[in-house]
């Protein structure tokens, strides 16, 4: 017996939506187009499927039994029609990345560009947020790709972590640039600018000051790490930053020095366990962790912690 799955569609449609004028409209057919496509899958399977009272068609026992079954295979092939019809999106051409603050003013934007640079009708979604939002956002399915700070939060995310170490930046006339390494005791009275106390720098730095004993002086709190470096070329403060934002953002207004106990952030680039990249996405994503990796101390790939 070799059920064809227009039949399953035909008995699918008329127990979900009620009527066989329904089922027609849904699936584009005629009523005797559907009825006829019942009447087969009646003498194939040797089954009673409806009876008609009262000139609608009820389903029997048999039928809701036989329905269960029906709908995971009806319901897997929209899920399969939806997902060729996202491939053949991206495929023409989206590249669909999110990532925290601190990647989105140099080191994101100039990646992407030389990326699209080679592909000139690519189109591309780039939004920067707080890393549990970009997390979100690609389990989603709204980006492909992201990168968050640690931890990762979700068991659908696949990750490639990396670990960086930051730099202790300051204004080029502050005093404390005669010494080739800082720490805690030679900044002791030096005020910094610093992110919210939810942030991995601030927790590490804080840790740093209290192992050594130092009260550690903070003055300017702010979100973006853009807006740190601003504060420091002002002279207002001193601030420990990513790779990153001192890479990308070269100016004779501030030096950077290292900083010990080294402190370090860690980032994950994140994707969907449970979705194939599509050919941009995967093309991006290897450039991308190429790219990465020339910053981090080192990496590690794995699924997110549960």
């Amino acid at each position: 017996m070799t059920l064809r799955l227009r039949q399953l569609q035909a008995f699918h449609s008329i127990i979900e939506l009620g009527t066989v004028t329904k089922a027609a409209g849904h699936l584009g057919i005629s009523q005797p187009g559907i009825s006829n496509l019942i009447a087969q899958l009646e003498r194939q399977t040797d089954l009673k499927l409806f009876e008609r009272r009262a000139g609608r068609l009820v389903a029997t026992p048999e039928a809701g039994v036989l329905f269960r079954e029906v709908d995971t295979v009806v319901r897997g092939l929209d899920h399969v029609q939806h997902a060729v019809t996202d491939l053949q999106n991206k495929q023409a051409g989206q590249l669909q990345v999110a990532t925290a603050h601190m990647l989105s003013f140099g080191f994101m934007p100039d990646l992407i560009a030389q990326f699209v640079g080679k592909r000139p009708n690519l189109t591309v979604s780039f939004q920067s947020n707080y890393s549990t939002k970009v997390q979100e956002w690609v389990i989603a399915g709204l980006f492909e790709i992201g990168v968050s700070e640690l931890p990762v939060l979700h068991a659908s995310l696949e990750a490639r972590q990396y670990t960086f170490e930051l730099e202790l930046a300051m204004h080029r006339d502050n005093p404390l640039a005669r010494h080739t390494v800082l720490t805690p005791e030679l900044l002791a009275e030096e005020p910094f600018v610093v992110m919210g106390p939810a942030h991995m720098t601030y927790q590490r730095t804080l840790a740093a000051f209290q192992a050594a004993e130092i009260p550690w002086k903070t003055k300017i709190h702010t979100h973006l790490f853009e807006n740190i470096l601003a504060f420091v070329k002002q002279g207002l403060g001193v601030a420990l930053l990513d790779p990153f934002t001192v890479g990308f953002n070269k100016s004779s207004d501030y030096i950077t020095r290292p900083f010990r106990p080294a402190i370090f952030i860690d980032l994950a680039i994140v994707r969907s366990r449970h979705r194939p990249l599509s050919v941009v996405g995967d093309a991006f994503y290897q450039q991308l962790t190429d790219e990465i990796s020339s910053y981090a101390t080192h990496s590690l790939t794995g699924a997110a912690a549960s």
